[in-house]
């Protein structure tokens, strides 16, 4: 594994990331890392590499919706759209079983787990300390559950990035806190059914498994 930084035909300086050659491909491959780390961009790059020769396109499926009137999110998802292939398709949802269960389908990267999270605890009522206690717990522990079992059971290549934020500052609301609990185990049990794991920090990767 290489990583490297090179010019754009802009000017601009972007993160690059070569692989050497597997005894066996992965099919299910989580990269976690911190805000800013570079792990969008080491996934978008390895799942680039991997389907040149394929015929069929990537999905790249985003989690994160539209937010009406962020224009600093409207800049982020620009920046993600200008990085990817032409050739790639894109989804914007949340429902993710039913594209990891398509037999037939070519490979998926999702980005990213944690804005999925997100839409889970809302769903879920996950967010209120009263409703959390009485049924949010239970209903979210069900859809993480599900998700884990979609994603190890899955037949496509499919590679997840998610933000590893356990070594941040500790949040300040009981909601937040519950957040980064959440995430850390969905991160947790994700990792323990995929067959390989990268860690990207500050741009560089760091191979937690790969079976």
């Amino acid at each position: 594994m290489r990583i490297f930084s090179e010019l754009s035909p802009t000017g601009t300086r972007r993160l690059g990331v070569e692989f050497g050659r597997r005894a066996r491909p992965s099919r299910c491959t989580l990269v976690l890392g911190g805000a800013r780390s570079g792990k969008s961009v080491i996934a978008e790059r390895m799942m680039a590499e991997e389907v040149l020769t394929g015929d069929q396109g990537v999905l790249y499926v985003a989690t994160g919706g539209t937010r009406d009137g962020d224009e600093d999110w409207a800049r982020r998802v620009s920046l993600h759209r200008e990085r990817r292939p032409s050739s790639w398709r894109t989804a914007e949802t949340c429902e993710l079983e039913p594209l990891l269960a398509e037999r037939d389908g070519g490979p998926i990267l999702i980005d990213c787990l944690a804005l999925w999270l997100t839409t889970a605890m809302d769903e879920c009522d996950a967010w209120d300390d009263d409703a959390w206690t009485v049924r949010g717990e239970q209903r979210l522990r069900a859809r993480t559950g599900a998700l884990v079992t979609a994603w190890r059971e899955t037949p496509r290549r499919v590679v997840a990035v998610s933000n590893e934020v356990g070594s941040g500052v500790v949040p300040a609301t009981a909601s937040g806190r519950r957040f980064r609990d959440e995430l850390g185990r969905l991160n947790a049990a994700v990792a323990a059914a995929s067959d390989e794991v990268l860690l990207v920090v500050a741009g560089q990767v760091l191979p937690l498994r790969r079976n």
